[in-house]
């Protein structure tokens, strides 16, 4: 798996955010997140101006040498977070709820700023773009993200 939560197009750098802090510990990269003037919080439904939390390449440690994972790495409450704006046509890996997925399926945000499978009446935002299969709980996949549509 890449180490890089956006994944294209390459041909432009991402539009993000910086300036913001985590609201509360637990935040992971590829979770959607909302936004207020000062703080970044877990989103756990569709809102105007989801952001995409971004992974954190300055980590303290995480080079090959040690364990820590800087894709799985949470922020703690307080933390500096840099976010993705993302357009439709992007690409990122997000985290996933636990289910079986199937390639171009459509995705709503849920719980814990994980994308799962939409429902009737979501917002779909993004459509799974990574092999068929199972995820576990906060797995990592690649989606690519859609203009927002109420699913019929």
């Amino acid at each position: 798996m890449p180490n890089l939560i956006f994944r294209g197009p390459i041909s432009r750098a991402p539009r993000t955010i910086t300036n913001k802090v985590a609201a509360a510990a637990g935040i992971k990269p590829g979770t959607f997140v909302t936004e207020t003037a000062t703080t970044v919080a877990q989103a756990t439904a569709f809102a105007p101006g989801l952001l995409i939390v971004a992974n954190r390449d300055y980590l303290p440690g995480a080079d090959h040498m040690t364990t820590a994972d800087p894709m799985q790495e949470p922020y703690a409450a307080g933390d500096s977070v840099t976010a993705y704006v993302p357009e439709p046509a992007d690409r990122f890996q997000c985290a996933m709820a636990a289910a079986t997925y199937t390639f171009n399926q459509e995705l709503a945000v849920g719980a814990a700023g994980r994308l799962q499978a939409a429902v009737t009446g979501n917002v779909v935002v993004a459509l799974f773009k990574a092999p068929v299969g199972a995820l576990a709980a906060g797995a990592l996949a690649d989606v690519e993200i859609t203009n927002q549509y109420a699913k019929p």
